[in-house]
């Protein structure tokens, strides 16, 4: 079975419902794709080594340095939310309570639930919802205004930005994060990243009803001088998908499938992505937030609508974006934006985007185990449609596509003598690997894609290890074959996945990080 399974799982200890080790061993210290401050410790551990050994009279004349350091440095660094370079992670006392695996796949269903009533209303396939402008978006009355700015800069081009992400689940969420700038003087906020979401926003000052805790500073507008409001008469509020207006100031909301909410002034400013800096960036400078955003400063909107990054900054990147999810939590990421994020070995399929706005549409056209292609009708697949999404842990299937890859995924378990477990969760397909040591076979799992792209998933993207005791096929089926099928970020792991709004191309790069 040579080339037909894959080879990655480590010795498995995880206690009972914790988040999962992901399957690969790393380090104890962050391990950056991209970045300087290891490679500051490497180069620190070498001299020490080189120093011990003098001492000892040895006669040591190299040390090695990884090429993973020799990577750029300009990235945007993607960090596990668990791992010891997630910057919202706290130690000791303060260290806040992870969520268990049922609690992230609770939230990661209320997700599935909320796209597919985003996708009814809004694809071709649904009766498209007008864009509501009225009394959802309201401050208490009489609450002040942001401080405003009159003057900005036009954009101008650059090289392409690369920052650091991390995973989000330290932030009560199943996403991952990346730190950026706001304002000037500069502000850091860590947020939420998200395709499957158009409008930026962090938590602002003063919070006339209430915010979340967070754990960085409070946005404070008045302490930016190149912050404005927009007005409600600017075409860019119409842009909103759900706005208001104050005092001739333009209103916004959001509202997520949890109920999770921001609603606060729309409002433009100064946005630092890693070394790129973009002027007149339009966010919400959220007053009224609640929801499960965890210790986040907010959310970085990454899909095709009008308010999202990629879009706004279109003249400077190009439309194009890409990051990679580390397989481990003590590993690091990164999150590209411009011409010069796409692998030269992407492998490309068509970015459908007739299908309805924000989100990255694809076409699955099969699905490989053990290195066959399953005996699945194309038309289950388009009858539904599929997109890529950032956000989704679990990849949702429809069930006439789930049946047969859980049936072959289960016969090749069998195969290799695991014993099956009980379900967990969204989860069905689980097994009891107690007692094994060091690295475990799997049969191979691919997601294929219209143009001939593969997904060959990463070993650490096959199973979900709820406990050593119930690991489980990180796949799920959804309600009907009617519901859009979604390729989640448990799959992507290690992949560099392309978004080229211009080329209208998604691309999957493998070994990435």
């Amino acid at each position: 079975m040579a080339g037909n399974v894959a080879h990655a799982l480590p010795p498995l200890t995880q206690p009972a419902d914790r988040p999962p080790p992901l399957l690969t061993p790393m380090a104890a210290s962050c391990r950056r794709s991209h970045g300087s401050f290891c490679l500051l410790i490497v180069l620190l551990l070498a001299a020490a080594a080189s120093a011990l050994g003098a001492a000892a009279g040895s006669s040591i004349s190299h040390v090695q340095l990884s090429a993973e350091f020799l990577l750029p440095v300009d990235s945007m660094p993607i960090v596990h939310q668990h791992g010891p370079c997630s910057p919202l992670a706290a130690a000791g006392k303060h260290a806040g309570k992870a969520p268990s695996h049922t609690e992230i796949l609770a939230a990661d269903q209320r997700r599935v639930e909320y796209i597919h009533r985003r996708v009814s209303e809004t694809t071709v396939r649904g009766a498209r919802r007008p864009k509501r402008t009225a009394a959802p978006v309201e401050l208490q009355p009489g609450s002040p205004s942001p401080a405003s700015a009159s003057s900005y800069a036009k954009p101008s081009s650059s090289s392409p930005a690369n920052l650091p992400a991390s995973s989000g689940s330290a932030l009560g969420t199943g996403n991952y994060v990346v730190t950026i700038a706001l304002g000037t003087p500069p502000a850091r906020s860590t947020v939420v990243f998200d395709t499957g979401s158009d409008t930026t926003w962090v938590q602002c000052q003063p919070c006339v009803a209430y915010c979340y805790r967070q754990k960085e500073p409070i946005f404070n507008p008045s302490k930016s001088y190149t912050y404005a409001n927009i007005s409600c008469s600017s075409s860019y509020c119409d842009d909103l998908y759900t706005s208001g207006c104050s005092g001739g100031h333009c209103l916004y909301a959001v509202q997520y499938g949890d109920g999770s909410y921001t609603v606060g002034f729309y409002a433009q400013d100064t946005l630092k992505l890693g070394y790129d800096v973009i002027k007149e960036f339009r966010f919400g400078c959220g007053e009224k937030n609640r929801g499960l955003f965890g210790k986040a400063a907010g959310l970085m909107g990454l899909g095709r609508g009008k308010t999202s990054l990629p879009v706004q900054a279109y003249n400077k990147y190009n439309g194009v974006f890409a990051y990679c999810l580390p397989a481990s939590a003590s590993g690091t990421g990164f999150l590209d934006f411009g011409p010069g994020a796409p692998a030269a070995n992407a492998r490309l399929t068509p970015m459908l985007t007739d299908n309805g706005p924000t989100f990255y549409y694809v076409a699955i056209t099969g699905i490989k185990v053990g290195g066959h292609l399953l005996s699945i009708p194309e038309s289950i697949f388009s009858g539904a449609g599929a997109l890529v999404d950032s956000g989704t842990v679990i990849t949702r299937l429809p069930p006439s596509a789930y049946e047969p890859l859980s049936s072959a995924f289960a016969r090749g378990m069998e195969r290799l003598g695991y014993k099956k477990a009980p379900a967990f969760s969204i989860l069905d397909t689980c097994y009891d690997l107690t007692g094994y040591q060091g690295s475990i076979s799997l049969p191979a799992v691919a997601l294929v894609f219209d143009g001939g792209a593969c997904l060959d998933v990463d070993a650490s993207g096959i199973l979900y290890v709820a406990d050593v005791s119930q690991a489980c096929l990180a796949f799920a089926a959804n309600e009907d074959d009617t519901d859009v099928a979604i390729v989640g970020n448990t799959q992507q792991k290690t992949y560099s996945v392309l978004y080229d709004l211009g080329k209208k191309v998604v691309g999957f790069a493998p070994g990435a990080c």
